[in-house]
């Protein structure tokens, strides 16, 4: 049975929240987080607000005192940080924002997606790494990035359409201890040519030591990146695709039809929102929710 609303700490009688993006429309936030608002008893009133990063000053010094927070997607993760009183220490690292708390007149933000993306894939059973491959350099590819250095990662390839993209991934890569070096998207296709360089020198039992152990994609669903990923990659490393919708995606597509291992994109959405939740209802992303187990089940459920 679920507290009281007055028994969990900032949790107001009612509250309003959004999740602000562009497009956003078909955004699953909303079912997400009101299913999880209902379990615990709570009138807060959530939903899906189209905005830009040049509307975004506006919209955010013109909420009142009934908004308790908002969640942020593509493309306001960067632009919500000069608006910010404060930011946890990921949001920090990344320079991305997905989560915004108002409390008492102060603007808090923290980044729940390096959280989600570690939570779903050990759901997943994926647990340590020693080498990544990274697609695309975004703010979310961001977030993956540091979520690959917390499961050990010693090494991230970023994939990228245009040369010179990964220069920042690059920066935040030596800031989160790891070695992040920029490859071109077409390198996709012959990801494992190290591993094989490495095979021609190295103990048998070793073909596979250069190989990416996980890909995080972190284009959106509706991209055709125009190359497929070899064989070998696809048979050694799962992927985790954060895009949803659609899905598969077109790279999805290609794991799956090479019977590769895919984590789905709504397994991070669902523990990235759960994070918030724990922030907007307790002020704090390591402070469980009541019955938390159970709110999980009802926001999977919504989405099912």
């Amino acid at each position: 049975m679920a507290e009281s609303p007055s028994a969990m700490p900032g949790a107001a009688p009612s509250a309003r929240l959004a999740v602000l993006g562009s497009p956003i429309s078909h955004s699953k936030s909303p079912s997400l987080h009101r299913a999880a608002y209902a379990r615990l008893g709570l009138d807060w009133r959530y939903s899906a607000i189209e905005m830009t990063g040049d509307r975004l000053p506006a919209f955010v010094d013109g909420l009142d005192a009934g908004w308790r927070g908002l969640s942020l997607t593509m493309p306001l993760k960067q632009d919500v940080l000069p608006l910010l009183d404060e930011v946890d220490e990921l949001a920090a690292l990344t320079g991305a924002a997905n989560t915004v708390l108002l409390d008492g007149g102060r603007r808090l933000g923290f980044n729940t997606d390096v959280g989600g993306i570690v939570r779903t894939l050990a759901e997943a059973e994926i647990t340590t790494i020693r080498r990544g491959a990274l697609i695309g350099a975004g703010a979310t590819a961001a977030s993956a990035l540091v979520a690959m250095a917390e499961l050990g990662a010693e090494e991230v390839r970023v994939l990228v359409r245009r040369p010179g993209a990964a220069a920042e991934l690059e920066a935040l890569g030596h800031r989160a201890g790891l070695v992040v070096t920029e490859h071109p998207i077409a390198s996709l296709a012959d990801a494992d040519a190290d591993a094989d360089a490495d095979a021609a020198v190295a103990p048998e039992g070793r073909r596979h030591e250069a190989a990416a152990d996980l890909v995080i994609s972190t284009v959106p669903g509706g991209v055709d990146l125009g190359v497929a990923p070899s064989a070998a990659l696809v048979a050694h490393a799962p992927l985790l695709d954060v895009a949803y919708d659609p899905w598969p995606s077109a790279l999805g597509r290609s794991w799956l039809d090479a019977d590769g291992t895919v984590v789905h994109g709504l397994g991070m959405l669902l523990h990235q929102a759960l994070l918030q939740i724990r922030i907007f209802v307790n002020g704090d992303p390591f402070s469980e929710l009541p019955d938390e187990d159970d709110v999980l089940a009802v926001m999977r459920e919504s989405v099912a």
